[in-house]
């Protein structure tokens, strides 16, 4: 290819603002879906006022959320647009306020005796917004019009200003969730076979382990139970009660129904009452039957592959799907130990996700909602107690929110424990800024050697800059994405997906088809 050729193609892929695109189109949908999904997952917040005998029930309902382009207010009270350039040279926060639906309703909800108590939209606080994202005030501003108000038309954005600094969310790496991976182990000094995941559901992240001990015998591991539980106790707690059809979930190959009946004979358990039963002695040992029992099924529903749970499908079918997903973890750990499928590669990039802005806000948003919610509770039931009439206005303090989601920018201290995750822009040069904008870190830790994690892999090709990396502790482990990389994004929704597999004839998929909203809902 001719020079001039390639210079044109290069100037064509790099004018339209790609090396800083994948954090605005993340940032972009958090604005426009992921707000309002967070709030959808809250839809209400409870409170402790009718606890007493007579008194009525109440509670608030969440609606939509809306957010406008970022505004200051002045010492006289008035509202003006805030420009990138004002916020950094007065040290505020470069901020969108956000508003959000709603209503305080009395009485049962069992009893369909419910009624409205007051209904408004209120500023729940304020949002940081991204240079150059969709909210943003210069979005659509042409070169002459950004030198007029003191911005560098060459700027790329993708970072935030809070308190007048320019800070940088950093991508973040991580194992992919909600995939199952086989590895060996070896504990105890002799080699165990594990199959793990990550199981993810609505920000919470639960590791569920299944392991073939020494004596051939799987156990599994989840969150709130100490050890581990026998596999066979655990599938037959979730619905999988006959010998037969666990063999048959597991796999049809004669070995591994030969390593299956191993663990069949030496279960301790024959029914589903016994399995939970059993489960109930472990999770909540010395209390009362009754309570061992609902304990019990509260860890399965709850802490057990948490992503497998779903609003609007009945309890045994989900019981059922997260017992043949343990099945199919029992099947890749026996295809381990038989040596028919290697050890997953956790630096294969296949097994790994990216997060951007937009998702490490929306855990942010998440935390501060959360946090809200129970401000909110507190002033309600503040109130009541004082007789005052019970308002939206009066019982939200925008505060909270706002206070919640600048802090952790300003500090890149993250929910999950986590630091380091914004940092300052780094303005050495022009060049400088770019770099940081495409920076990609792991989270593994910078004292430990790590040497595999920190190698180039074959799956980096095209993806990371194979150079670009620091020297010291942090070598490999905080990388750089190639110049001609663009990131995908899972936008895509689920129930449509499933559709079109079972449009093309693939056997076990389920839709979750919901009513729809007609317009006098």
């Amino acid at each position: 290819m001719k020079d001039t050729q390639r210079r044109v193609l290069s100037r064509g892929f790099f004018s339209e603002e790609r090396l800083a695109d994948h954090h605005f189109r993340s940032f972009d949908s958090f604005l426009e879906r992921g707000m309002q999904e967070v709030v959808k997952e809250k839809a209400r917040i409870e409170t402790d006022i009718g606890d007493k005998e007579g008194e009525e029930p109440v509670w608030v309902e969440l609606g939509n959320v809306r957010i406008v382009t970022p505004r200051v207010r002045e010492a006289d009270g008035s509202e003006e647009l805030l420009y990138p350039q004002e916020a950094r040279l007065r040290n505020i926060t470069y901020s969108a306020p956000v508003f959000m639906e709603m209503a305080i309703i009395k009485g049962d909800p069992l009893e369909d005796e419910d009624r409205l108590v007051d209904q408004d939209e209120v500023k729940i606080g304020r949002m940081p917004i991204m240079v150059g994202s969709s909210k943003c005030n210069i979005r659509d501003f042409t070169d002459e019009e950004l030198i007029r108000i003191g911005e560098d038309p060459a700027d790329p954005g993708g970072y935030f200003i809070v308190n007048g600094s320019e800070r940088v969310l950093m991508t973040s790496e991580d194992l992919a969730p909600n995939k199952i991976l086989c590895e060996y182990d070896t504990k105890y000094g002799d080699r165990v076979e594990i199959a793990k995941t990550f199981s993810q559901r609505r920000g919470y992240r639960a590791l569920v382990l299944c392991e073939r001990t020494r004596d051939g015998l799987l156990e599994v591991s989840f969150p709130s139970v100490s050890g581990s539980v026998n596999f066979v106790t655990l599938v037959r707690a979730l619905g999988l009660e006959s010998d037969e059809e666990i063999v048959h979930r597991v796999s049809e190959d004669p070995e591994i129904v030969k390593f299956m009946l191993e663990n069949l004979e030496a279960a301790e358990v024959q029914t589903t009452e016994e399995a939970i039963e059993t489960l109930g002695q472990r999770v909540a040992s010395g209390q009362g039957k009754n309570y061992q029992l609902k304990r019990a099924n509260y860890v399965i529903d709850r802490y057990l592959l948490p992503h497998l749970h779903e609003e609007g499908i009945d309890e045994e079918v989900v019981r059922m799907n997260k017992a043949i997903y343990l099945c199919r973890m029992a099947e890749a750990c026996f295809e381990l130990a038989l040596e028919r499928r290697d050890p997953d590669d956790k630096d294969h990039y296949a097994n790994k996700r990216l997060k951007v802005s937009g998702d490490l806000m929306r855990d942010l948003f998440r935390t501060a909602l959360n946090k809200l919610a129970r401000d909110v509770k507190y002033q309600l039931e503040r109130a009541h107690m004082r007789n005052r009439r019970l308002q939206v206005t009066t019982v939200v303090r925008s505060d909270v929110l706002t206070e919640r989601l600048e802090h952790p920018i300003a500090t890149g201290n993250w929910v999950g424990g986590r630091s380091g995750v914004s940092q300052l822009v780094d303005r050495t040069d022009h060049m400088g800024v770019l770099s940081h904008l495409r920076r990609l870190r792991s989270p593994l830790s910078r004292s430990q050697p790590h040497f595999e994690a920190r190698d180039l892999h074959a799956t980096q090709w095209g993806r990371i800059c194979p150079s670009e990396t620091p020297e010291g502790p942090n070598c490999g482990l905080v990388k750089n994405f190639a110049q001609s990389m663009e990131l995908s994004q899972h936008i895509t929704d689920e129930n449509e997906l499933k559709r079109e597999l079972a449009k093309l004839g693939v056997s076990g998929v389920q839709p979750i088809e919901r009513p729809q909203e007609t317009e006098a809902d």
